[in-house]
């Protein structure tokens, strides 16, 4: 993998991204698994849901979903509750579109494709829910890059950090050229 994103460039047609194929690989493994995570939104077989209000939206238990589905009130229980209601559905609808967009770009032996800006922020948003699901399995700090540093090779986490990092890098370059 490479060790900066300078294959990330802006063009008159767009923004250019060149992936090895190790890279296509692991974007790929971690947009389907983000996909999986995300799921569908909550059973619901009530009128409402056709217009995307869920009757049966819940907190959830697993803390990764419970970040990338946050409680909108932290302190009003019931309000929290209502505004899930309305919002889950979509939330979820529209990461799961974010994802599908990375893969749908991704090629099998290497990716390099061209994204409208209608794209890239798709990208980005994408990778903003990788890298918070990520981030909150691993417990990631602000200083993390210091455990990080002084981490064993050996240990088992060692590669989701050093996928981490190439998330951050990857979404940090997209931010530059786009801005």
């Amino acid at each position: 993998m490479t060790d900066r994103f300078s294959r990330v460039t802006k063009m008159p047609e767009g923004i250019r991204v060149l992936l090895e194929p190790e890279e296509t690989a692991l974007l790929r493994a971690l947009m389907e698994q983000l996909l999986a995570l995300i799921g569908d939104a909550p059973e619901d077989d009530g009128e409402l849901a056709s217009i995307g209000i869920a009757e049966n939206a819940v907190k959830p238990d697993d803390p990764v979903l419970a970040r990338l589905f946050p409680d909108a009130y932290r302190d009003d229980g019931e309000a929290a509750g209502e505004f899930r209601r309305y919002t889950e559905m979509g939330l979820r609808d529209g990461k799961r579109e974010a994802a599908g967009a990375v893969l749908g770009a991704l090629r099998e032996h290497g990716t390099d494709t061209v994204l409208d800006e209608k794209q890239a922020q798709a990208w980005l948003r994408a990778l903003n829910d990788v890298r918070l699901a990520l981030g909150t399995r691993l417990d990631i700090t602000e200083d993390w890059y210091e455990e990080a540093e002084t981490m064993d090779a050996r240990d088992p986490r060692a590669p989701l950090f050093a996928a981490y990092d190439w998330l951050t890098m990857l979404q940090e370059s997209l931010v530059q050229v786009l801005w």
